[in-house]
């Protein structure tokens, strides 16, 4: 019998991660998926209870809802918003069952590179397959071999600290039992607890910073004591508040009224031009100390929503091309750098724009986006259609664009820095994005009672 060539492993079993999957078997190529986490989809069940700013219609790959329906599965109604534990639950769980064997659980990547070739060995290394190196939750260390690698691990895991520089801000570490990364889930009784009563600071001007902004605002009409100090680096402007009513996503447009209402009603105190560079502690509470050397009323606790970046650290034995300032590959770049572009102009792209001058490993999904604020889930769809077909040797359909994305909604350069003035149509705290954003948002038009957090922020 002849051997069996070795898979292409996918790293992780999210949305883009199983839709690399379902469209490596329609080429007829075994792939592998590496999931870290216990269950598909474990990073979006982090935010379970969280409601999308994109509709169903949008969140369901083409190809996988193919490979669902024999299943009997149905898709949900299309104009629908489901929450991250719907998409989860009722989309990326069935067709991780249907993957079946090819997912593995409970496995951490921890290297990737060529077999016997570290980054600097030139001779026969284009010959060589991959090898991965992989964790079990056991402890247990195990190699693989891989004739591609796509990398599909996202962002999630890796959010950046409060300090201005990009770096900890002094003390941030040592206060970590009072800092979240994350937007609290106020129906928990215990994280209400955290913060009903208490002062909190959010330090973030995207998407996830006004829902914390929203949720906390609902709590201290509940709770006497409670209240916000937003943290903003830049000052407050026309845009601070994203599009409003004049958003073509009205669940975003919802959310940034509801962040301007929670300032207007005083439930929060915005705080401009504040860089933070240092976490004190004071009779067990916190102050958070600038740049400049200002230092805020002691608060309880900190929510720090500034953005997500990429973890490289696995890929360092590859040699990847990527853009110094975004950690994307370096041809997407400047089709998604916040300082130039508003997202509307962002196009699909795939294989071309993916490639490295390591042939065969691939970035997709939030991770190509690097820094980069705003990623669409159709053109992660998109992408791994790309790539795939790329990988089968169909490179017609490989450099073929089959998505077309209109631009939509009042967008701002999340790279623009410091003056409202210097903002206009283009700055304010965040960049908007066309149907099929990976953000997150209050709840379908017209509610407002679900949670909501973004898995895409822009930095404060």
């Amino acid at each position: 019998m002849a051997e069996q060539p070795p898979p292409v492993v996918v790293i992780g079993a999210g949305p883009i991660g199983l839709a690399a999957a379902v469209r490596l078997v329609e080429r007829g190529i075994e792939p592998l998926v590496l999931e870290a986490g216990p269950v598909a989809g474990s990073a979006v069940r982090e935010w379970a209870h969280v409601r999308l700013f994109s509709t169903w219609g949008e969140l369901v790959d083409p190809a996988a809802e193919k490979l669902l329906a024999p299943t009997g599965w149905v898709r949900p109604d299309a104009a629908t918003y489901p929450t991250g534990g719907d998409w989860a639950q009722r989309y990326l769980q069935p067709l991780a069952d249907v993957l079946g064997a090819r997912i593995r659980y409970g496995v951490t990547v921890t290297g990737v590179a060529r077999a016997g070739r570290d980054r600097v060995v030139d001779s026969g290394r284009d010959e060589q397959p991959f090898t991965v190196h992989l964790r079990s939750t056991a402890g247990d260390e195990e190699r693989l071999t891989a004739r591609a690698v796509i990398d599909a691990s996202g962002t999630w895991a890796t959010p950046a600290p409060m300090g201005a520089d990009g770096l900890p801000a002094l003390g941030e570490k040592a206060a970590a039992a009072h800092i979240t990364y994350r937007v609290p889930d106020l129906n928990d009784p215990a994280v209400r607890a955290r913060y009903a009563g208490r002062r909190t600071a959010v330090i973030g001007s995207g998407a996830s910073a006004f829902t914390a902004l929203a949720l906390l605002a609902d709590l201290a009409k509940a709770e006497d004591g409670t209240h916000t100090s937003w943290i903003l680096r830049r000052g407050i402007g026309a845009n601070t508040f994203g599009g409003g009513e004049a958003d073509q996503l009205p669940a975003r447009g919802a959310l940034g009224l509801r962040a301007r209402e929670a300032v207007e009603a005083g439930h929060a105190s915005a705080v401009t031009g504040f860089r933070t560079q240092a976490v004190e502690r004071e009779n067990g509470r916190l102050v958070l100390v600038s740049d400049d050397g200002r230092r805020l009323d002691p608060v309880d606790e900190v929510i720090v929503l500034t953005g997500l970046r990429p973890d490289l650290s696995f890929l360092s034995e590859l040699r990847l091309g990527l853009d110094e300032r975004l950690q994307a590959p370096t041809a997407l770049a400047p089709l998604i750098d916040p300082n130039e572009h508003s997202c509307g102009t962002v196009y699909p792209h795939g294989v071309s724009e993916l490639s490295h001058p390591e042939a065969g490993v691939y970035l997709v999904g939030m991770k190509s986006y690097g820094r980069a604020p705003t990623f669409l889930a159709m053109t992660g769809y998109e992408q791994v259609r790309s790539v795939t077909a790329a990988l089968a040797g169909d490179r017609e359909a490989a450099e073929r664009v089959e998505l077309t994305l209109p631009a939509t909604g009042v967008c701002g350069g999340a790279g623009l820095f410091d003056e409202p003035e210097n903002t206009g149509q283009d700055g304010g705290g965040g960049c908007c994005a066309a149907p099929g954003t990976l953000q997150i948002g209050v709840g379908a038009p017209g509610t407002s009672t679900s949670a909501s957090t973004s898995t895409s922020t822009s930095g404060g």
